[in-house]
């Protein structure tokens, strides 16, 4: 077989896959392609994902519903003021072996040690606590008396935020935030959508997902993403939109000079690479393109771009900022 039959072989059972999960995921949740899409993105290219909803919108469902999907560990955990890194990361126990009598240290692991975490309104717990789930995030392995404990692979965090709801809440920094592969915001469902959600979730039998693909697999089709070829023209693009977010570049237009104080940074460029190499596997492409990458603009610099006081003066949002950027700005490639 040739390389080429090869490749048209592989994309036609990777759209197969992707057809089994998204249907396996519409016997649950109702609505929410896009943001299904999106979670599946995250996933392939190994990257946490904030997700911003009031609460009611599934949001728990829907990760659990992925994880059982795709034959992933499912771990949920509700951050609280009171929740301290042990409860994450796990502590070291005092045992007696009833054998000998001896007392030994044992490590217990928290749930963090899974392959999908759900971290269940994220900026309801303290710096400290936040920090601890962070660096598992960052380094896929944490520190318990000196050890250093890895992560099993796949390792995925989705944190929850309540937009509507900032009493006794630790915001995260801006750094942390930049962390975050994909910020995804849930609305409302439409009329239609909520009718159906109503009628399924009010019978007795409520419809169940099925697992559709194993780790195995997730794992190898992640490690697909990262061979999918990305043409000049579409790094090019890349790198104009992201410079021309940034207020003191030259790529920058009066717009953004008047309404942005900080743009995004060299992670928002590796973010929309990787994403758009997603998409396409997810669609049965053979390459990247700039619809992919324009796709993805909004999870990717919804949490990266930070308004300043006009904007917020004259009530301008960072998706109007955004959508600026990609309709009624013409992009330059910046010079080497």
């Amino acid at each position: 077989m040739s390389a080429a039959n090869e490749s048209a072989a592989l994309w036609e059972k990777v759209k197969g896959k992707v057809g089994d999960l998204k249907a396996e995921i519409g016997k649950v949740i109702v609505g929410q392609q896009v943001i299904v899409e999106q979670m599946l993105v995250s996933l392939l290219c190994k990257g946490h994902c904030l997700i911003v909803g009031v609460p009611g919108l599934a949001k728990t469902l829907l990760v659990s519903t992925l994880g059982r999907i795709l034959g992933l560990t499912f771990h949920r955990i509700q951050f609280t003021p009171d929740l301290m890194p042990t409860d994450i990361i796990g502590s070291e126990i005092l045992q007696e072996d009833p054998q000998t009598g001896r007392r030994q240290f044992q490590f217990a692991p928290g749930p963090v040690f899974a392959n999908l975490i759900l971290a269940d309104e994220i900026n309801r717990t303290p710096p400290k606590t936040q920090a601890a789930l962070l660096e598992a995030m960052q380094e896929r392995q944490v520190t318990v008396a000196g050890r250093s404990l890895t992560l099993d692979e796949p390792f995925v965090v989705f944190a929850t935020q309540n937009p509507i709801e900032h009493e006794g809440t630790y915001p995260l920094p801006e750094a942390q935030l930049d962390r975050f592969f994909f910020c995804l915001n849930i609305g409302y469902p439409s009329l239609a959508e909520e009718r159906q959600i109503v009628r399924q979730t009010t019978v007795r039998d409520m419809p169940e997902a099925r697992p559709a693909l194993e780790t195995g697999r997730l794992v190898a089709l992640q490690n697909a993403v990262m061979d999918v070829p990305v043409p000049d023209h579409v790094l090019d693009y890349v790198l104009a939109l992201v410079h021309a977010t940034r207020p003191d570049s030259a790529s920058a237009d009066e717009y953004v000079k008047k309404y942005v104080a900080w743009g995004a940074g060299p992670r928002a460029s590796q973010t929309f690479t990787r994403a758009a190499k997603a998409l396409a596997v997810l669609r049965g492409n053979p390459a990247a393109s700039v619809a992919d990458v324009r796709e993805v603009a909004l999870p990717v610099l919804r949490h990266r771009i930070i308004p300043n006081f006009n904007a917020t003066g004259e009530g301008l949002g960072v998706e109007t900022i955004i959508a600026h950027l990609l309709d009624h700005h013409e992009v330059q490639v910046p010079e080497a």
